[in-house]
């Protein structure tokens, strides 16, 4: 006959079941717990994927220039016509004849001084008290009295034309800025050029062009 107390309360068969039964809900409880832990760590390493992609995203989105609607045509810019500039009248300072030419490529001999030297200017004889005439229409920019040349007027014209009146007899009634016209008495004839004395009563006229010498005879054959 069978032993009722093996399988039966109090029986060892049924503190065994127990203990396995303990042992099946310890192990699945553990199981559980651990894949709970993995499914929390592969959800925080995904989470953490995406915050840095979303960080990488944003800048690149942000350097991207906005563009809203179409781009406005601009007009073409457009500059005014300059005003033609009319050539320069010109005429001669005095009505005399030629007694020293422009050499400032050459040395000449200067009889007052007696010696060699360039020239930067024409001389014309005529009498004294002659009428000297402003070669161009101008300003004034300089009346004075030379040490070398003698009384003296320098005139500014458009172009960047500079002309010198030297060796006047006086000083001429003229005002620095005051304008003049071609043609318009600046003076007369004198005898004041202390370095051209042997020359006689005559006015030495000299040009520059950009602040550089150039020959009378071409400023003069502009107009």
């Amino acid at each position: 006959m069978r032993d009722n107390k093996t399988f039966g309360i109090g029986g060892k068969g049924y503190y065994i079941a127990l203990v396995l039964c303990a042992a099946a809900i310890g192990i699945a409880g553990y199981v559980y717990q651990n894949n709970q832990k993995k499914v929390e760590q592969v959800s925080l390493i995904e989470q953490e994927t995406v915050e840095m992609q979303a960080r990488e995203t944003v800048p690149a989105a942000a350097t991207e220039p906005a563009t809203t609607g179409t781009p406005r045509e601009t007009a073409p810019e457009t500059t005014a016509p300059q005003a033609k500039q009319e050539p320069l009248k010109t005429g001669l300072p005095v009505r005399g004849e030629t007694a020293a030419v422009y050499s400032m490529d050459a040395l000449r001999y200067n009889e007052t001084t007696r010696d060699w030297r360039v020239h930067n200017g024409v001389d014309y004889g005529a009498e004294a008290g002659a009428p000297v005439l402003a070669a161009a229409e101008g300003t004034v920019t300089e009346v004075k009295e030379d040490d070398l040349l003698g009384v003296t007027v320098v005139l500014r014209h458009a172009g960047g034309y500079e002309t010198t009146y030297a060796g006047l007899a006086k000083m001429p009634e003229l005002a620095v800025g005051q304008k003049v016209t071609l043609g318009q008495k600046i003076g007369e004839v004198g005898t004041t050029a202390l370095a051209e004395t042997a020359l006689g009563p005559h006015i030495h006229f000299s040009v520059t062009y950009q602040d550089m010498p150039m020959d009378p005879e071409d400023f003069l054959s502009l107009g």
